[in-house]
């Protein structure tokens, strides 16, 4: 039982750290990139500089790698489960995202910091005109994958939960039953 109880903690977490980064990406995909769509060239790289540089922080962090190192656990506490399908699907498409925030976003954010600072740009239209477009591509794309692993790490522990509870939620035999009388139930 404390096995299962873990094993479902950990799920349990890796659905919230993936949920909280998906959000991040969401965040960003239908606010801040197009908020910050509206800026002057300049003022949109400084914001951009800004925004990559807090970012890296161990909150951010936590979340980030946390989602990836939990759903890999989970992923092999319930390898051979029907829940574990989800879960290595989640993984797989997480994977995914780690590998598209590595090879795209990343390095278009340390481009973006090479350019200098913003003041000192020659010309910050060119600046930003090779960062933003792929960039919110990149990012919409990590956003709907990440999105695509929390379902399926909702569908399992919706799994995992339908399996500890199989009668469809309810825990007492007493109240499965029909024993006992009405008004006790």
């Amino acid at each position: 039982m404390t096995q299962k109880r873990g094993a479902r903690a950990v799920l349990a977490s890796a659905t919230v750290a993936t949920g909280l980064v998906a959000g991040v990406w969401y965040a960003f995909a239908c606010a801040v990139m197009p908020a910050l769509s509206r800026s002057e060239d300049r003022t949109y790289v400084e914001v951009m500089q800004n925004i990559n540089e807090v970012i890296e922080n161990p909150v951010f962090f936590a979340g980030f790698f946390g989602a990836l190192i939990l759903t890999a656990v989970s992923a092999w506490q319930l390898r051979r489960t029907p829940t574990g399908r989800w879960v290595t699907a989640a993984l797989i498409l997480y994977v995914l995202v780690f590998l598209v925030t590595s090879a795209a976003n990343v390095p278009l954010n340390n481009e973006l910091a090479a350019a200098g600072a913003p003041d000192n740009i020659a010309d910050p239209g060119a600046v930003r005109e090779s960062f933003e477009d792929p960039w919110v591509l990149w990012n919409i794309v990590r956003a709907l994958l990440t999105t695509a692993a929390l379902v399926c790490l909702w569908r399992a522990t919706s799994l995992l939960r339908a399996a500890h509870h199989p009668a469809g939620g309810q825990t007492s035999a007493y109240l499965a039953s029909d024993a006992g009388s009405r008004a006790s139930r």
